[in-house]
């Protein structure tokens, strides 16, 4: 009787610790399907331009996946070009305050693009005070972000925005914000939000 009560008691431990094991391998093997779907390439330049910047690093790969998907040469329907998909214009304006001077294709290489993105976003973090609303302007345009701030209707003290109007915009920041989670989900990152405020 002692016998058979061991044995099953051997038998529940076996499943257990295999139930376990399973358990273990499925999660890495999760892991590592969601980390091939949310990569850190380029993750010296993104991770030193985060820090040069003061800006999340989980922040600055979720932008880059989230606008180009990690393709160095990755047009938009606007003609934002690059990992960060910075427009012409944006990329002057951005070259003015620094004093530099580049060609428009330049943005296709990672370097540049990558520290022109970060850059400009903690321009914008420093500017509004909150990523989201930095993450809208990005996106929509500092103006437009300027003229719903001004707008009860949106923003009923002028620095929050209660509604993103631009319903791609609102997207945008909804899904930039996800993804980063997920960065610091998978690699253990901390949580930088307002790193630079």
């Amino acid at each position: 009787m002692k016998k058979q009560t061991f044995n099953r008691l051997k038998a529940v431990l076996f499943l257990l610790l295999l139930a376990v094991i399973s358990v273990i391998i499925i999660y890495n093997s999760v892991s590592l399907v969601l980390q091939t779907v949310y990569p850190r390439g380029f993750s010296d330049i993104i991770e030193s331009k985060a820090e040069e910047y003061n800006v999340d690093k989980a922040l600055l790969y979720a932008l880059v996946e989230t606008e180009s998907g990690f393709d160095e040469k990755a047009v938009s329907a606007v003609g934002a070009k690059g990992l960060t998909q910075i427009t012409p214009e944006t990329f002057e304006w951005l070259q003015m305050k620094r004093g530099e001077s580049f060609n428009e294709d330049d943005l296709f290489n990672p370097e540049i693009s990558i520290d022109y993105g970060a850059y400009f976003l903690s321009i914008l973090i420093e500017e509004f005070g909150d990523e989201r609303i930095a993450l809208a302007a990005y996106h929509a345009g500092r103006g437009i972000v300027n003229e719903w701030l001004a707008d009860e209707q949106y923003s009923p003290d002028g620095k929050t925005l209660n509604k993103i109007p631009y319903k791609d915009t609102d997207a945008y920041t909804k899904q930039v914000l996800k993804v980063r989670e997920r960065y610091c989900d998978l690699y253990d990152m901390e949580d930088d939000e307002n790193v630079n405020s």
